[in-house]
């Protein structure tokens, strides 16, 4: 990382915080902790926080709560919400609430911090770039063109909407109803195949193998994920 980033660990477990502070502390993070969401919110107007890994079921103010005070209070705030459950509702819920991203108990302390960085990525910069690059994609949002390895490809007005609402949030998962309600209207919110079939015209397009994905994820039950290989590189080359 270029800078140190703040980081403030929100969960009830002591143990839990304790060893989340010293691993992320020895990736080069800067790392406070609190104990409960009402703590948490006492303390982040008092601090200059880049990211915030909130437990999403604690006693007292939940999770899902909290991160909706925190998502008001502070916008620009990277929030992920870390949770033992894993079913869709929750997941969407958390989401829906305004986090960034989550992450699923018991996970790879790899994963995590991969996680964190993809929406620092986000969260540090003010303004997405005229023109960016993910692999053997370019992506030029003014004049709505892309290229894949040199060679234009031809988009749709709607393709080309769909496709930059994903680069431009690279990293964080968007559900079906953000990406129907943001690209076609809140009366799409429930026309999923009709997102689907978006999709896979786009990922015949612009991946190698359709039926292998290595930009387009998709995110089981929820909606999908840009992913840059680009960024899995830089990743691997940190400290």
């Amino acid at each position: 990382m270029t800078r140190k980033f703040n980081v403030l660990v929100v969960d009830d477990e002591p143990p839990l915080r304790s060893v989340l502070r010293t691993s992320l502390s020895a990736c080069g993070f800067a790392v406070e902790e609190a104990g409960s969401a009402e703590q948490a919110l006492e303390i982040i107007p008092q601090r200059a926080f880049d990211i915030v890994l909130l437990d999403i079921n604690m006693p007292g103010m939940g999770g899902l709560e909290a991160c909706r005070r925190l998502r008001a209070l502070t916008p620009h705030l990277g929030i992920v919400m870390v949770t033992v459950r894993d079913a869709e509702s929750d997941i969407v819920l958390a989401l829906d609430a305004g986090a960034d991203d989550y992450i699923t108990k018991p996970f790879r302390f790899g994963e995590l911090v991969a996680r964190l960085r993809a929406v620092l990525r986000r969260t540090d910069s003010a303004d997405v770039p005229a023109v960016l690059q993910a692999g053997n994609l370019e992506i030029d949002f003014e004049r709505r063109a892309l290229r894949r390895a040199g060679k234009v490809v031809h988009l749709t007005p709607t393709e080309f909407d769909l496709l930059a609402l994903l680069m431009k949030n690279q990293g964080m998962p968007l559900t079906h109803a953000k990406l129907l309600n943001s690209i076609w209207g809140p009366e799409y919110r429930e026309e999923l195949e009709y997102l689907r079939s978006y999709v896979r015209a786009l990922r015949k397009k612009i991946e190698d193998d359709p039926s292998r994905p290595k930009y387009l994820l998709t995110e089981p039950w929820l909606g999908y994920r840009f992913h840059n290989p680009s960024a899995d590189e830089a990743i691997d080359s940190e400290p």
